[in-house]
């Protein structure tokens, strides 16, 4: 029976969204697809509560190549290129932004968290032309299943699956599975298979953070 309601309240919502994800089709053809897809998350970050949860969730279902059951995203997130894929009962926390990106199964984000596409998208090599106008390269980042960033980590490389990201921490080198990073710049701390037990997240990071000398 629950999962009949959730299905028509989904129906519903999509008919809802029809408007926007128009909207978008036809900005597509007119200004690019990159473009109107900013513009389309920009404007649907600005919906709130509940129903803006539910309003998000059958845009990108209708707009993104694969938007899994269960994705939540939160008021004031955008996301910036439309190659974003989101898995399954993905959380992401208050105005996150996020580029092309992919978010596998149960990947959670807390608020103010920044996936960056890589940490060359600006050209730096010549003094001659201003950094803005020197070509760069834009990478796809992958956060792997069943990890969790802290709120206002940067992250600008992949990420293994089943992770912890702390809070605060600038990740620019890639991240294996099952890591527990935190640090400006970030550094792997633990393994959370070492750590498995009846602790919360909160009780392993302070357990394996760096004491001050």
């Amino acid at each position: 029976m629950k999962q009949l309601v959730k299905t028509i309240v989904r129906g519903l919502f999509a008919i809802l969204v029809f408007p926007m994800v128009l909207s978008y089709r036809i900005g597509s053809m007119c200004l690019g697809k990159q473009s109107a897809f900013r513009a389309s998350s920009e404007y649907m970050s600005l919906l709130p509560g509940t129903l803006g949860v539910y309003m998000r969730f059958a845009f990108y279902r209708q707009v993104l190549s694969d938007c899994g059951d269960d994705a939540c995203v939160s008021f004031g997130t955008v996301f910036s290129h439309p190659g974003m894929r989101i898995g399954r009962s993905v959380y992401v926390g208050n105005f996150c932004s996020v580029g092309d990106a992919t978010l596998e199964d149960d990947v959670l984000l807390a608020s103010n968290v920044s996936i960056m596409n890589g940490s060359k998208q600006h050209g730096i090599e010549r003094l001659d032309i201003p950094v803005r106008e020197q070509p760069g390269v834009f990478e796809h980042v992958t956060i792997g299943k069943d990890t969790w960033i802290g709120e206002r980590a940067i992250v600008s490389v992949n990420v293994g699956q089943h992770c912890i990201i702390g809070a605060g921490a600038v990740v620019t080198k890639p991240v294996p599975d099952y890591a527990i990073v935190v640090g400006v710049p970030a550094k792997v701390i633990g393994d959370r298979r070492d750590l498995v037990g009846q602790k919360s997240p909160a009780e392993i990071l302070d357990e394996v953070a760096p004491q001050p000398a």
